[in-house]
């Protein structure tokens, strides 16, 4: 029998970690990878500021499902069988040790994010991966006269074509990745960005960038009802709003926002940990106790000094003026904007270096287990192409590292 021929398009974290899965699989394989660009991994490169987040110390499928906005059920199975543990143990079994930070994100004890370029570039060079860098793939066809074996014809745009009996489709957002799915008969789901921070320009925000508040709610409207809300930190940029619970909010919210185009308006809780009542109680007794102290000096709740002036000032409370002197009608102002301030959203900015795309290759059309295309034989899917993504803090690696595994088991079978 001749030795199964795998190629591998799209030389990112899933198509290297889809290789080499194939690879050790079936060991008599021959495995292709193709990779467009003149450099691969380049996600990974850049990937948390270059130190490479590689996962998320969150070692319980069913409460890792739950950050992702989309594809967090189809991952269920799939988590069963290779997640974060088997992340972390994969590259430390390569010489690669990864650290745990405060907030649960996962890198190599480096710092460096070519420690993992290297382990999986290595890895798959030492396993005979053909690893074909700058050979951009500008189609794919199925020779439906032929058997399962030398099914696909692979075209190049430098000319020429590439036979092989599986394929792996690896190619994260990139449009051609999309197009080649399509032209295969496959749905796509339309892809728009997803994890971004919000523009907004508003005078309460002025001179504040790097303000930051532990916890803070956010709901966003649309006609006029909330449609999404968020709770968590906060920061002020020069250009409006980000932290977690903004970012949470724009994945989440990613198809809502794209409809609306990125105008619509935001409701601000500085104190989600008040209701208006006992806020009320509390400002009142303030006024009482705090009767000949400037308001704008004196701030009596847990937000920013900054911040507490701005919102006093956004009211109408002169910098002089003393507790005794708010009036009922300006204290309830003041409620009104640390519980309910309406902002306006005027635009997306991009979250530090992460491109992250809500959109893909539709769910229904993949076999979660071995994840092959259940349109056509033979054709697998890993990684970003799909209609999966997470938050911020190494889920969307994990989802790539996980499709890619059960991709690369599953492709390197004859059956």
């Amino acid at each position: 029998m001749q030795p199964l021929k795998i190629a591998v398009i799209g030389g990112g974290a899933a198509g290297f970690f889809g290789a080499i899965r194939a690879a050790l699989a079936n060991p008599d394989a021959i495995v292709t990878l193709l990779e467009a660009g003149r450099q691969p991994l380049t996600k990974v490169r850049i990937s948390g500021g270059g130190r490479c987040n590689v996962t998320h110390a969150c070692f319980d499928p069913a409460l890792l499902v739950q950050y992702y906005p989309r594809g967090g059920k189809a991952l269920l199975g799939p988590f069963n069988r290779f997640q974060s543990r088997d992340t972390v143990a994969w590259f430390e079994s390569r010489g690669v040790k990864l650290k745990t930070e405060s907030d649960g994100r996962m890198f190599p004890i480096t710092d460096n994010s070519e420690t993992i370029v290297e382990c999986l570039y290595e890895t798959a060079k030492e396993l005979g991966v053909k690893i074909r860098i700058g050979s951009p793939v500008v189609g794919v066809k199925v020779q439906e006269q032929l058997p399962i074996t030398r099914r696909f014809e692979i075209e190049l745009k430098a000319g020429g074509s590439l036979q092989s009996d599986r394929i792996l489709l690896a190619t994260g957002s990139n449009p051609t990745g999309y197009q080649i799915a399509q032209s295969l008969g496959h749905h796509i789901e339309p892809p728009v960005p997803s994890l971004f921070t919000f523009n907004i320009k508003d005078k309460r925000l002025e001179d504040l960038a790097g303000v930051s508040v532990d916890s803070a709610r956010l709901r966003l409207l649309v006609a006029g009802k909330t449609a999404l809300e968020q709770t968590g930190a906060l920061l002020v940029t020069h250009w409006g709003l980000s932290g977690p619970a903004v970012l949470k909010l724009s994945a989440w919210g990613a198809r809502l926002l794209h409809e609306c185009n990125y105008q619509t308006t935001l409701v601000i809780n500085w104190l989600p940990q008040y209701n208006r009542e006992n806020l009320h109680q509390q400002l009142l007794a303030v006024r009482s106790q705090l009767a000949r102290r400037q308001i704008a000096a004196n701030c009596p709740v847990m937000i920013p000094r900054r911040l507490w002036q701005q919102l006093v000032s956004y009211v109408g409370i002169d910098p002089e003026q003393k507790w005794a002197e708010l009036s009922n009608k300006v204290l309830n102002q003041l409620i009104q904007e640390l519980c309910e301030g309406k902002y306006q959203i005027q635009g997306k900015g991009v979250f530090k270096e992460e491109f992250v795309t809500c959109g893909g290759v539709s769910l229904k059309q993949v076999n979660f287990k071995t994840m092959e295309s259940r349109i056509v034989p033979g054709l697998f899917f890993a990684g970003e192409i799909l209609d999966i993504d997470g938050v911020t803090g190494g889920f969307n690696f994990q989802s790539a590292w996980t499709t890619a595994w059960i991709a690369g088991q599953g492709i390197a079978s004859w059956e």
